[in-house]
């Protein structure tokens, strides 16, 4: 029987919950408490939920966060999105063949309906991510009337995915402490006001011209809430990408990947392959490889990778591939993943005919960037409703310049509403636009010119905003400047006739792990190394023979592990001690984790780009919509009407980037193309839950399916 659960993770803590029984086409499989639908399946190793009523074609999961419809399956008889609804014991469940059937109802039977309810509140806030929270906390603090509505379980957003320590300043927004935690400390600080009421798995459906925002509370209860003012948190969507293949079960964003791996604890893949280098990318593979995964590659189409230097390394040092100036071609598969190729691509972005290489692989992550969940926003401005945007909603940029923007709107509000009498703080508004910032000016490694003691080497050589190793430095030897913590780290022999002790702690705290200790003092001819690990502590030990590398990967030396310290105070970092020839010792950076991987024979046949699916919800291609664009058609509405694309349950949400990008590819101005209006509902309602209409018992357990 396949298991594809995690029961031991190196950063988060894996609960033994009970097992029990559930059918997949009459076929009894066992899920774990807790678990989506989606998340069983994919835990016994079940990749295709359904097949698209148009073509049959094999449909698996795609967003993971209710806003399409890709992994649509029947329980029980009813139609329902499997990342969404958690399984329950002895749940039968089919794949959808077609079109679902309407559950069956008896027309002489009266509906019981019972009145919508409407509220006021003086604040409604949409998402309860780092954003929502930081803002919250300032407008509960002074005890602001305030709604925070939230989709999901609990409250953190993108937080409770990230395993990692995070960027920023320690004194703003916690920087060198992982994501998972701080998603904790914002929610345990947001609940001790009780003037913020949290809806949790309540979606934010529409902003309506009265000025009333439309909420499908738990699932389940239509209510209509009137806010005095309306802050929108709502994050980012991630944007997809139109190839050959971009439609087979295992082709999904990096949130999709998160959220099986880190929060329901699921491997969903053995050999990952990933496209796009920005952070989102980046990290997603290094969680990748923290959960026992395979990552065969990593394309990028611009010569540098986007995301920070210090993610890019972590991944080469660990033995990722990583490809600039690379462009993914297709995902080849009889009904699932099972093949990506690519091409190097020239100083225009066009492949390279020649330069095609693959790669064995069952799913590839399309992390090529992020849009701003901004429709509720641009509504309210619409209406009159007063409203603020905060976080990704308002500009993409990290978790933790979400966290300080919040908390500036969430001030900005008090003052509007007359509970804060004071300004911004300019240094709140400089503090926003450097951790906003992108990442700026790569400088050449230098190494400590001294051999003797022991010290730190620094191997952080790219602008960014951070500084836990200036915080957390006991006797002050490593300098960030306080006026722009975007410098370089600056590292002192000695201060006060005081020198470094090997006090380990830089090493644990650099988020980037770009830290080592070199230490002459017991042999100066083979110094010891201490390298930062965050993997399972069961799979090295010491007297293990490990590959060193560079910062970027390139190889060094073999040698021995002498100890493997794991200590309580360290956060789930672990201390790998090496003994290496003083030659090399400085330029240690990490152990290599993969072993080298290479592309198999090129399986790739020249193919008709038109192939590629733009619409996934109908199933419409490139070369359908092009067709009519060349035939002179700049309405989006009226290629909606000809083809259904953008008539789908994701609302257009991923189509229509990628029909402007088939505009721009005919070199059709912006200017000219009409975009279809913005409607309502963000996601699909049964309509009896507007009606106010009351379930019986077996609705009940599934109201998502009517």
């Amino acid at each position: 029987m396949i298991d594809n659960r995690l029961y031991k993770h190196p950063i988060l803590q894996v609960e033994e919950k009970p097992l029990f029984k559930f059918y997949w086409q009459d076929q009894e499989l066992l899920a774990r408490e807790g678990e989506t639908i989606a998340s069983a399946l994919f835990a016994n190793g079940i990749r295709i939920f359904s097949y698209h009523h148009k073509d049959g074609a094999p449909q698996g999961i795609f967003c993971a966060n209710g806003q399409c419809a890709q992994c649509l399956v029947l329980a029980d008889g009813f139609p329902v999105k499997s990342c969404m609804e958690l399984i329950k014991p002895g749940m039968r469940i089919q794949p959808i063949h077609g079109l679902p059937e309407l559950p069956k109802v008896n027309p002489s039977e009266p509906g019981s309906f019972a009145p919508i309810e409407e509220i006021e509140v003086q604040v409604m806030i949409i998402g309860g991510g780092p954003a929502g929270l930081s803002a919250a906390i300032e407008l509960g603090s002074r005890g602001v009337d305030c709604l925070l509505v939230d989709d999901k379980h609990r409250l953190g957003g993108k937080l409770v995915l990230q395993t990692h320590r995070f960027f920023g300043s320690v004194e703003a927004v916690y920087a060198g402490t992982r994501g998972i935690d701080i998603a904790t400390r914002l929610e345990n600080e947001v609940r001790k006001f009780p003037s913020v009421k949290i809806w949790l798995q309540s979606t934010a459906l529409a902003v309506f011209s009265d000025k009333k925002v439309g909420i499908l509370k738990e699932g389940r209860k239509y209510v209509l809430v009137k806010p005095q003012v309306l802050l929108v948190a709502s994050g980012a969507r991630e944007k997809s990408l139109a190839f050959p293949g971009n439609d087979l079960p295992g082709v999904y964003g990096a949130g999709a990947f998160q959220t099986l791996v880190n929060r329901d604890l699921v491997k969903p893949t053995q050999r990952l392959f990933i496209v796009g280098g920005g952070n989102v990318g980046l990290i997603a593979g290094y969680h990748a490889l923290q959960a026992g995964i395979q990552v065969v590659g990593l394309v990028e189409v611009m010569p540098e990778c986007g995301g920070y230097k210090v993610h890019k390394d972590k991944l080469a040092r660990l033995g990722v591939p990583i490809m600039t100036s690379h462009t993914i071609l297709r995902a080849d598969g009889r009904e699932t993943v099972e093949s990506v190729t690519i091409a190097q691509v020239d100083e225009n972005f066009r492949p390279i005919k020649g330069t095609e290489k693959t790669f064995a692989c069952d799913t590839v992550l399309v992390a090529i960037g992020l849009d701003p969940v901004n429709e509720f926003y641009l509504k309210a401005q619409e209406f009159g409703l007063p409203a603020y945007a905060a976080g990704d909603a308002e500009e993409i940029a990290e978790a933790s310049a979400a966290i300080f923007s919040g908390k500036i709107r969430g001030l900005e509000i008090a003052r509007d509403l007359g509970v804060y009498d004071g300004e911004i703080p300019e240094e709140f508004k400089r503090t926003a636009d450097i951790l906003k910032s992108r990442p700026g000016q790569t400088y050449p490694e230098k190494f400590p010119e001294k051999d003797s003691g022991v010290f730190p080497v620094i191997h952080c050589v790219q602008e960014i905003p951070c500084d836990p190793c200036s915080a957390v430095c006991p006797r002050k030897l490593i300098e960030v400047d306080k006026q722009d913590i975007r410098k370089i780290p600056v590292y002192y022999d000695e201060k006060d006739g005081k020198g470094c002790t090997g006090c380990e702690r830089c090493v644990v705290s650099c988020p980037g792990l770009a830290i080592t200790l070199v230490d002459y003092r017991k042999d100066a001819e083979f110094p010891e190394v201490t390298i930062p690990f965050e993997f399972l502590k069961d799979i090295i030990n010491p007297g293990d023979e490990v590959t060193l590398v560079d910062t970027e990967g390139q190889f060094l030396t073999r040698a021995k592990v002498t100890s493997v310290k794991s200590v309580k105070a360290n956060d789930r970092t672990i201390l790998v001690k090496v003994k290496v020839p003083k030659e090399v010792a400085k330029q240690v950076a990490s152990l290599r984790l993969q072993p080298e991987i290479k592309p198999e024979e090129v399986r790739y046949q020249e193919r008709t780009p038109d192939e590629a699916i733009i619409c996934r919800c109908e199933r419409v291609t490139a070369g359908e919509i092009r067709k009519l664009i060349r035939e002179g058609l700049r309405d989006i509405n009226e290629i909606k009407t000809i083809t259904r694309a953008g008539m789908g349950p994701c609302g257009a949400k991923t189509c229509t980037p990628l029909i402007h990008r088939l505009f721009r590819e005919e070199g059709v101005p912006e200017s000219e193309i009409v975009d279809q209006p913005k409607r309502p509902l963000f996601i699909e309602v049964p309509l009896g839950v507007f009606a106010g209409l009351k379930l019986n018992q077996k609705e009940e357990k599934h109201e998502s399916g009517l």
